[in-house]
């Protein structure tokens, strides 16, 4: 009786994992041979993993990341891909986020840009950091709906708060001069406080003509480019191998 109203104690103070600890001790005659100590330690030791794998799941939930299971470990190195090993063991610590750098990754279709991209944002993620996942061409859209029915400014508060934004696709549609205007104020919110990973097929160097306006592509790429690491993709098209 006491037990089912300790467990219920927990499970109200949302101390789950302690509260699963403690049942699974009361069916395990080996740990009647531990102290005190030792068994709160487990306890709360279980806790803490419980409440580390919630967070995770939360961030993972809310990244919304088109490839969910990309991972760091699984990266392909292949001779002549342009994957720099060394770079994404770096990128891998997360300081680049904590320095607020962005991440650019150039390549053809089919080079895995967009996996990379995920991985990085998962690696975040398992590192506490919040993440959000947005395919250029869609958050357009999205923006001028927003536009329309006055969520704007909430729109682009929640954009601001991500410690890290994943924007997939650029320089698949040609911006109007809204969605440039739209793309500043997102980025100036971010300049020397938050992290961006941009993917496109495009070379960096046609990035300004993709543009348009001289004016807003120069205030864009420079709180873009600057403190940007960059990797370019190469070789043939990972769907064509992976399909082979």
């Amino acid at each position: 009786m006491m037990m089912q109203h300790t467990l219920t104690q927990l499970r109200e103070l949302k101390l789950d994992g302690m509260a699963r600890a403690l049942e699974e001790q009361a069916t395990q005659v080996a740990v009647g041979a531990l102290s005190f100590e030792e068994r709160f330690a487990m306890v709360v030791d279980r806790q803490v993993a419980w409440r580390d794998s919630r967070r995770l799941e939360r961030l993972l939930h809310q990244a919304k990341l088109k490839h969910g299971n990309a991972c760091l470990e699984d990266v392909d190195y292949r001779s002549g891909r342009g994957a720099d090993k060394r770079l994404i063991a770096t990128l891998g610590t997360c300081d680049w986020l904590r320095q607020a750098h962005n991440v650019l990754l150039i390549g053809a279709t089919g080079l895995g840009k967009t996996w990379l991209a995920c991985a990085l944002a998962q690696n975040a993620c398992r590192q506490g950091f919040s993440a959000l996942y947005l395919r250029v061409p869609r958050l357009f859209e999205e923006l001028r709906i927003a536009h329309a029915d006055g969520s704007f400014s909430r729109r682009l508060a929640a954009l601001a708060r991500a410690d890290l934004i994943v924007l997939d696709d650029w320089g698949l549609t040609a911006p109007g001069a809204p969605e440039r205007a739209d793309l500043l104020e997102i980025l100036d919110d971010r300049v020397g406080v938050k992290s961006t990973i941009v993917t496109s097929q495009l070379p960096l160097d046609q990035w300004h003509t993709y543009l348009g306006d001289p004016t807003l592509a120069d205030a864009i790429l420079d709180r873009l480019v600057h403190a940007a690491h960059r990797i370019t993709l190469k070789g043939e098209s990972m769907r064509k191998k992976d399909k082979a």
